[in-house]
């Protein structure tokens, strides 16, 4: 288990006699730090460059249908990336980007793999801070599930075959639709949560907050860990091993609260990975990641 980089053990930032604690023992600029995944990646825009040529990439070697619409909002539109045989395991993947960037063009990039491991794809778009809130963006996420759930057998797959994850603010919007989403009619088999925030209140201390604009309520009403169970038994949390101290908290809560709700989460931290490069494991036989979600898929 790798060592989460982050404000322990660094030097305070400001004099202590004049510092000002924003959430627990952080000074505003270390928590704005700890909830900046690239403080521990100086690399990673070429990581976010990969996410959209590898995904180019599956669309020139892949078949698939662009800007499905699953809802009547204007982002609400998937892409999909059928499986090669019938009835086959269906991977739903919802991107991150602090809720306020990235697409779901650029989030194709496990397409290949899974495809190729006997899966369909589809990446999810919704729409993004600050034009929509937190609550919107849990509605598109769980609308979407909804309308592939009910057109399953035309996506070459069956009800009880989805699976659902995402990465960072992906996996924080899976884990709350699906939360949200115990009193629906509709399942998913599993999901798997990459380096997610689950209580989002030193979210909104933060500087992401600037364009999210959370208050104190929406902060509290969006947080999974304030709201489980959720709905599927099978759930994979992970992370890479180079993630601040922040993430590594919030992963290890999580993980403890799915277990005292009587869940028994694959409980992942992935040595050499980090929080951009983790989701290039997604479908990737022999990679810790990679096994453990076809595992869960039945592959």
């Amino acid at each position: 288990m790798g060592i989460p980089c982050g404000r322990h053990g660094l030097p305070l930032s400001v004099d202590e006699e004049n510092e000002m604690y924003i959430y627990g023992d952080m000074t505003q600029e270390e928590l704005d730090r700890e909830y900046s995944p690239s403080s521990c990646v100086p690399q990673f825009s070429a990581h976010l460059t990969r996410y959209a040529t590898d995904s180019d990439r599956a669309r020139e070697i892949l078949d698939h249908r662009l800007d499905v619409r699953y809802g009547p909002g204007a982002a609400e539109l998937l892409d999909f990336y059928p499986p090669r045989r019938p009835q086959a395991p269906l991977f739903v993947f919802v991107h991150g980007g602090h809720w306020q960037e990235m697409n779901k063009e650029a989030s194709a990039f496990a397409a290949p793999d899974l495809v190729e491991q006997g899966a369909g794809f589809i990446a999810v778009g919704y729409g993004l801070a600050p034009d929509h809130g937190i609550g919107s963006m849990v509605t598109s996420i769980r609308r979407a599930l909804g309308w592939i759930a009910s057109h399953a057998a035309e996506l070459g797959t069956r009800r009880d075959l989805l699976f659902a994850g995402g990465s960072s603010a992906g996996a924080h919007l899976v884990a709350m639709a699906l939360c949200a989403a115990a009193e629906e009619p509709w399942d998913v088999s599993g999901t798997v949560l990459l380096s997610g925030v689950y209580d989002l209140e030193p979210v909104r201390l933060s500087y992401v907050n600037d364009k999210v604009r959370m208050d104190g309520s929406a902060a509290a009403a969006n947080s999974p860990i304030h709201h489980l169970p959720l709905a599927t038994a099978k759930v994979i949390v992970a992370r890479g091993a180079a993630e601040t101290a922040e993430y590594a908290r919030q992963h290890v809560d999580f993980v403890n609260a799915l277990a005292h709700r009587g869940l028994r989460p694959v409980d992942l931290t992935v040595a050499g990975r980090d929080h951009f490069d983790l989701p290039f494991d997604l479908g990737r036989r022999g990679t810790a990641l990679g096994d453990a979600v076809l595992t869960q898929m039945g592959l």
